[in-house]
């Protein structure tokens, strides 16, 4: 495991679109998939890193405490499954379940999605707007798996809130780390 933070890509970037399968439905998904929503979360997670087992019940209650708001939230794991097998799809999806996520889970076997968003580790989180340019890009909260800090999403939720509520997001964003992203080799 390689603790790596994440890159604080510009404020205002343009969301880039994607096509993957969420590992539960099999359907689908897209920047499209949430056109009528004013905020859209993006997050790069995945099963095995214990940063994310660490926060994975508080993004459980961001899926509750969000649904029935104008926020669209779409996790994707982008690990190379065939040297990380828990982060295939079949493992996703029966974490997705396991945890009762309510938004998709998809799965980036190109990893060009990842690379696009520019994610480093896992969790990445990305806030956009209602023109999906980017709002916020940095950590759930202050909490690590060693440090003793309670998991509350105070962060992420804070960013949240002020895009639904059309106000403007703290400047200071703190880059979230984790785990790097399991890249492919290339041969």
């Amino acid at each position: 495991m390689a603790l790596t933070a994440s890159i604080m890509v510009p404020i205002g970037t343009q969301a880039p679109d994607f096509h993957l399968p969420d590992v539960v439905s099999g359907k689908t998904i897209s920047l499209s998939t949430f056109a009528d929503k004013k905020a859209l979360l993006v997050m790069f997670i995945c099963r095995h890193c214990p940063f994310v087992k660490h926060i994975q019940d508080e993004l459980t209650r961001i899926g509750q405490d969000y649904a029935t708001r104008d926020l669209g939230i779409v996790a994707i794991s982008a690990n190379d499954a065939e040297n990380y097998p828990d982060d295939a799809p079949e493992s996703l999806k029966a974490l997705a379940i396991e945890l009762g996520w309510q938004f998709p889970f998809c799965y980036d076997e190109t990893q060009e999605t990842a690379k696009a968003y520019t994610a480093a580790c896992t969790p990445d989180f990305f806030v956009f707007d209602d023109h999906r340019h980017l709002a916020y890009r940095g950590q759930l909260d202050d909490s690590r798996p060693s440090n003793g800090k309670p998991v509350t999403g105070a962060d992420l939720r804070a960013a949240i809130d002020a895009v639904l509520a059309g106000k403007p997001v703290i400047d200071e964003q703190k880059p979230s780390v984790g785990c790097n992203i399991k890249w492919k080799s290339t041969p």
